[in-house]
């Protein structure tokens, strides 16, 4: 097995999936922000001083997919066709848990999209709380589900 990235010399390239089929895609990806329980009940109550935390972090999750190839440098621009966001308060974590998901119809993956949401939506998160909070941890962002192209299906 080798790097798709990098070609016979070791540069870093773009990977060519011009001969890829097109077929739907999807990636799941989660992750989570812990905090004091202190910290969550602003998220429970609504009551931060930036406003609607986990309504901010969704939207920002959501901008985040959409330019995962801005961020990424290797990573093709892709036509996403869904992106959602749960985020879920959870007393016994304490904190936040953010789920991801996007689709396509194309010819690689988005499982770097998904990771981007989540990534992004968590540090919307922290940066909605860290006034109250800066211990705050992003923790256990991965792939959970990757389903489609020549690859096929992968489940955490």
């Amino acid at each position: 097995m080798s790097l798709s990235h990098f070609d016979e010399a070791g540069q870093a390239h773009m990977v060519d999936v011009s001969d890829k089929d097109v077929t739907d895609r999807i990636a799941v990806a989660e992750g989570c922000v812990k905090m004091r329980p202190e910290t969550l009940d602003f998220v429970l109550k609504g009551s931060a001083k930036k406003g609607d935390v986990l309504g901010i972090a969704r939207i920002a999750g959501i901008m985040a997919a959409k330019k995962t190839a801005d961020l990424i440098p290797l990573c093709h621009p892709l036509p996403i066709t869904k992106v959602t966001l749960e985020l879920t308060s959870d007393t016994g974590l304490p904190g936040v848990r953010i789920t991801a998901t996007v689709k396509t119809s194309g010819q690689t993956g988005v499982e770097m999209e998904a990771l981007s949401a989540v990534s992004v939506a968590a540090l919307t998160v922290y940066d909605m709380l860290k006034a109250v909070e800066k211990s705050m941890t992003i923790e256990g962002i991965r792939v959970v589900l990757k389903d489609g192209g020549k690859s096929g299906r992968y489940e955490a």
